[in-house]
């Protein structure tokens, strides 16, 4: 994804690329080479996060790392007075999280995540129709995430190829032995590095479920849920099936569901949205999907309304440079993200635990579960590392 964010910025000729970093020497050559093929002139080019972030002249960074960096780069990057746009999910783990919520507001930088569709003028009609009670009283939403994924096959350990600085790779991370099935974007699917294929492309329609079902910033108080490797006979740690549950209980008794459904070895799309989400209200439903568009359904599955739209990239990097300059909070802002990250975390969790949770939003901790709560934060490197926040 960091390709696709740089691409698309040196269109913006409000935006200087100044530096490129990555651990990785093949990929940080392409980089420069793709400034340069714009037309613009070649920037600086780091192996180490820490070069970019004492140059007082850098105004944002654009963190696409694998997922256990996101976090511990963000903070270090407001601590450094840098505004942040940082892929999704925002972070590894919950407590992270909330550190970078506590990074944001007191450093006062704009924290703007990947979930780009906050900024797509298609589902933010679709949400202000739920939200605006077009479809009575919406109790349940449903999400899905169907893509047709590949078996990332087996590997043994191995000596890491000289172009790859693979101790900074792992970073904050507990020291593992190096495996092919590590690199590219294959990290996403081990627990240590990555959030599964619901924290990869699943947070994008929970991220918009959630923005439909306004429950305000707050957690689910129970979790359910069940999954595993149906399909797969390959490296992958996360589930390939999965189906989570999440139940609010909101004032007056009242309660929202959102179920989440994930098959990564489908290959066909369902209602018409290979991923979605569904609106269930109590005059009617909202049905749509990012790539495309939405409809509205009152009783009786009467059409009433619909709109068609596409993924706004440029629209979400607009809005983050906006906010740099206004101070206004962003659409994907580190906070809204948080609860929409958290689902991710917590349908793993439970997934991975094969039990009902009970969880405590305003302390984020599991109730009388001490196994759970050990996955509400991330073991570290016993030796130390120099990007592990504080707090942890």
């Amino acid at each position: 994804m960091g390709t696709v964010h740089l691409k698309t910025f040196v269109q913006n000729d409000q935006v200087d690329i100044a530096y490129v970093c990555d651990v990785d020497q093949n990929r940080l050559a392409a980089a420069v080479k793709n400034v340069e093929a714009s037309g613009r002139k070649a920037p600086k080019a780091v192996g180490d996060l820490r070069r970019v972030l004492e140059d007082k002249s850098v105004d944002a960074v654009i963190i696409a790392t694998p997922d256990h960096w996101h976090a511990p780069a963000a903070i270090l990057a407001c601590d450094a007075g840098k505004h942040v746009y940082v892929e999704k999910p925002g972070s590894h783990n919950i407590r992270e999280g909330r550190l970078m919520i506590e990074a944001a507001r007191r450093t006062k930088r704009v924290v703007q995540v990947g979930t780009q569709t906050r900024s797509s003028a298609h589902m933010a009609a679709a949400t202000e129709k739920v939200r605006s009670g077009a479809i009575g009283d919406v109790l349940a939403c449903r999400v899905w995430n169907s893509q047709l994924r590949r078996n990332v096959g087996k590997a043994q350990p191995a000596t890491p190829p000289a172009h790859l600085d693979f101790d900074s790779w792992v970073g904050p991370a507990p020291m593992i032995p190096y495996k092919s099935t590590l690199l590219h974007g294959i990290w996403r699917w081990q627990f240590a590095f990555g959030s599964g294929d619901m924290g990869n492309d699943g947070v994008h329609d929970l991220d918009v479920g959630l923005w439909g079902l306004n429950v305000g910033f707050r957690h689910p108080d129970r979790i359910a849920a069940l999954g595993g490797k149906y399909f797969f006979d390959d490296d992958q740690q996360f589930p390939d099936t999965q189906t989570c549950v999440f139940e609010w209980n909101l004032e007056g008794g009242k309660k929202k569901q959102l179920i989440y459904e994930q098959r990564i070895w489908a290959p066909y799309v369902q209602e018409g949205y290979e991923n979605g989400d569904a609106w269930y209200g109590t005059k009617g439903y909202v049905i749509g999907g990012k790539e495309s568009g939405w409809q509205m359904f009152e009783a009786r599955n009467k059409p009433v309304a619909s709109g068609k739209g596409s993924p706004d990239l440029p629209a979400h990097h607009r809005n983050f440079l906006d906010c740099i300059r206004t101070g206004a909070r962003p659409n994907a802002d580190v906070e809204i993200h948080h609860y929409s990250a958290s689902l991710c975390h917590l349908g793993n969790i439970a997934t991975r635990l094969g039990r009902t949770l009970n969880f405590d939003s305003a302390r984020e901790q599991f109730i009388g579960d001490p196994e759970a709560n050990a996955l509400v934060r991330r073991d570290y490197r016993k030796e130390g590392h120099w990007s592990v926040p504080r707090g942890v």
